[in-house]
């Protein structure tokens, strides 16, 4: 009862050289039946000591057991011996359940790394993973049903690998597919993972969960990936889904395209890179901001620019898109009627059209392909954010386990992570 050890007991405690103490224990059973045959034992064939690793008291403390070998009471049994084993130190076990609960709440309930549990529990870190597999099989499984809007992204393991095979090289991906349930009421947000970004990994997972799961669906939220829209888009797999396209990607093309007009610009007017005296590089964030938002002052620096740095108007035709484009997802925070969104969309294409930017007519080519699930977004309002904050959390258990070789146990650590920050 002192050792808290169920089915144990101590037989003696012993101070040993060194600073430590050694505790000799053994089971409180006076039988046992046979794993074979069944039959129950009370004969002892033998007796050996086994060193048992358990939690720390402190000081430096080392459990052995005496443990006993039983004959079996059978004669027909093939097995004439059996060892002694219980549910703390199963067979073949060197740990006790309880450290071994103890490894993975400490891995699965931080962001610590495996290494680190290791390190502080006098354990190697193949004892640390095991205890993350065995608790993966117990809690981890298909998604369970009622999901309503459902998120789906990438994120990236780690780098490009080509790998050599008998038919020549492969390339490895290093990218995983998340899903996550975007209702913030409910528990367990990432429901699973799936190795690779394509329409296939989409469908494989998808393939896993059970038709209730799968029918009650209403809402899939991605970024313009024709891949993923493609899976989602089966109505085998989502029958009642409509898709949504996260306005925050569509802000991230604007950027990027304002970006890649200012790089190029500046290349044809100044022969080189934007520098530090350059008022196009001085103020090339001040261009990404959102304009209703600027002040005086910086209204005159952008003036400014405009009139020295952009002699062709291509940034200020570029910049007046994005910010067409801004106004017109919006709408969606402004309970814009229908009406007036198709108004801003023709005034986002007419920009795009007047300007004549290569870059700003790609990013309305991308528009128009997109704009039914755009549509969807401005009227359901659904946004990935969750789906965004979980791949932020990845990131950090990948760097904390300073970059997985494994991809399984990079998987399982994220799922159980996730598991015990619902829990």
């Amino acid at each position: 009862m002192l050792f808290d050890l169920d089915g144990f007991q101590v037989v003696s405690v012993v101070e040993v050289d060194g600073g430590y103490r050694e505790a000799r224990v053994e089971g409180v059973t006076g039988e046992q039946a046979c794993p074979d045959c069944g039959v129950f034992s009370a004969r002892v064939h033998s007796r050996t000591v086994q060193r048992v690793k358990d939690l720390p008291y402190g000081r430096p403390l080392v459990v052995r057991w005496h443990k006993r070998r039983w004959a079996c009471a059978e004669p027909a049994c093939r097995r004439r011996t059996f060892s002694e084993h219980n549910a703390q130190v199963g067979p073949g076990r060197r740990l006790t359940l309880r450290l071994r609960e103890r490894l993975e709440r400490a891995v699965s309930g931080s962001l610590r790394s495996a290494a680190d549990v290791a390190r502080e529990y006098d354990v190697s870190w193949w004892s640390v993973n095991q205890a993350l597999v065995v608790k993966a099989a117990e809690v981890l499984g298909p998604a369970p049903p009622g999901v309503v809007r459902l998120g789906i992204d990438e994120t990236r393991v780690r780098r490009v690998r080509w790998l050599l095979e008998e038919a020549g090289w492969r390339r490895c991906d290093p990218w995983m597919t998340s899903f996550v349930d975007l209702d913030p009421g409910r528990p367990g947000g990432l429901l699973g993972l799936a190795p690779g970004r394509s329409g296939a990994s989409v469908r494989g997972w998808l393939g896993l969960q059970s038709t209730e799961f799968r029918a009650g669906v209403r809402v899939v939220a991605i970024d313009p990936s024709a891949p993923f829209a493609a899976a989602v888009r089966d109505r085998a797999l989502l029958p009642n889904a409509t898709l949504v396209v996260d306005h925050w990607h569509l802000h991230r093309l604007a950027n990027l395209m304002l970006t890649q007009v200012r790089q190029r610009v500046t290349q044809q007017v100044h022969g080189h890179r934007g520098r530090a005296n350059d008022d196009v590089w001085a103020y090339r964030r001040l261009l990404l901001r959102n304009g209703r938002a600027l002040s005086d002052r910086q209204w005159a620096r952008l003036r400014s620019m405009f009139a020295t740095d952009d002699p062709t108007g291509e940034i200020l035709a570029a910049w007046a898109g994005k910010e067409c484009l801004r106004q017109l997802l919006d709408a969606v925070d402004g309970g814009v009627r229908p009406y007036e969104i198709r108004a801003k969309l023709d005034q986002f294409y007419t920009c795009a059209a007047e300007g004549d930017v290569p870059e700003l007519t790609r990013l309305a080519e991308t528009v128009e392909t997109w704009w039914p699930e755009i549509l969807n977004f401005l009227q359901l309002r659904v946004t990935n954010a969750r789906t965004e904050g979980y791949n932020r959390t990845i990131k950090t258990i990948k760097r904390v386990g300073c970059g997985y070789r494994n991809e399984s146990n990079y998987r399982r650590r994220i799922m159980l992570h996730s598991a015990a920050a619902a829990a």
